[in-house]
């Protein structure tokens, strides 16, 4: 219905691959655009969205222009669901990013990340900077305590009444447990409501995650939680060399603008550009414009990355 494309050859190829980590979880990803350039590895959120949303809505726009990689994260999409929690942690995730990165032969990538996929982005360049040349981070969670704070916000403007029983539900240091309070039609329909100021963007994403082989099982965001996932706060901008873009969306009440802008101004190259009329998904929203800045973003670091390899 969107475009989705079905698997091909093995290796660094265009086409879809699979590989197997050392733990022995099958990964699917997805080589496509441009033949050439820096790899641009995209990893989705969710947890366990899977990237089928970008692929089918971002993807045609950005491959015009770059060489883009979708990773599916273990749990996701097409890749393998293994039972167990052992099966899941940040670490193992920053270590599959890894692993695609040595299959497709390549010392250095561009991360595009979008929601809670960009803590992953996040904590695989903090632990590996020289392999990173630039980070992309949409819709992000860099603390998301603070995010969740967000949400309490925003149900108190517009549920007041369920804000006086969120804020009954909290746990210790929260403002309000916004998850607490609704049943799932609700819930779904509230966080439709954070994330989408356009409603044909809405039914699209909303009919791509609930495609049946793709659909999030909750695995992943499960296994996280329980690892505590709702208390990620990223804190060592030092480590950010690479020149870092947040993207937001004007209209997304599902994330908070104000730690990206912080964690920004700590960086040695970091900047925030804001979509005024875009939600969570600026990418389905605004698909040119979202291709063409992430590009020029990409060409940047590119072009800083062979000035500094001159003699």
């Amino acid at each position: 219905m969107f475009g989705l494309v079905a698997a091909s050859p093995p290796g660094g190829a265009m086409g879809a691959h699979q590989i197997r980590t050392q733990d022995g979880i099958e990964l699917w990803y997805r080589v496509a655009g441009q033949d050439a350039g820096i790899p641009v590895v995209f990893l989705h959120g969710g947890p366990g969205e899977g990237s089928q949303v970008m692929q089918a809505l971002g993807g045609p726009a950005l491959e015009r222009r770059l060489h883009m990689v979708y990773l599916d994260q273990r749990g996701s999409g097409r890749s393998e669901r293994p039972s167990g929690s052992k099966f899941y942690s940040m670490h193992l995730l920053e270590a599959d990013v890894d692993l695609v990165r040595h299959e497709l032969g390549v010392d250095k990538i561009v991360l595009l990340a979008h929601s809670a996929g960009t803590t992953i982005a996040l904590d695989y360049a903090a632990d590996h900077p020289d392999h990173v040349a630039a980070l992309i981070l949409t819709g992000a969670v860099p603390d998301l305590p603070a995010a969740i704070d967000n949400l309490c916000d925003r149900l108190k403007s517009v549920h007041p009444e369920l804000y006086a029983k969120a804020v009954k539900a909290r746990e210790s240091g929260r403002k309000c447990n916004p998850f607490a309070v609704f049943g799932d039609k609700q819930r779904q329909a509230f966080f439709d409501d954070n994330m989408f100021p356009n409603r044909i963007v809405r039914e699209r994403v909303n009919w791509l995650d609930h495609i049946p082989s793709l659909a999030n099982s909750g695995q992943l965001g499960e296994a996280l939680s329980a690892q505590g996932f709702m208390d990620y706060r990223f804190d060592r901008p030092e480590r950010l060399s690479m020149p870092v873009l947040f993207i937001a969306g004007g209209h997304d009440f599902q994330t908070a603008l104000g730690p990206q802008r912080t964690l920004a101004a700590k960086l040695k190259d970091g900047r925030v550009l804001v979509y005024p009329n875009s939600g969570h998904f600026m990418f389905a929203d605004e698909p040119e414009q979202f291709a063409s800045d992430v590009s020029a973003f990409v060409s940047r670091a590119t072009r800083s990355l062979s000035d500094h390899s001159e003699p």
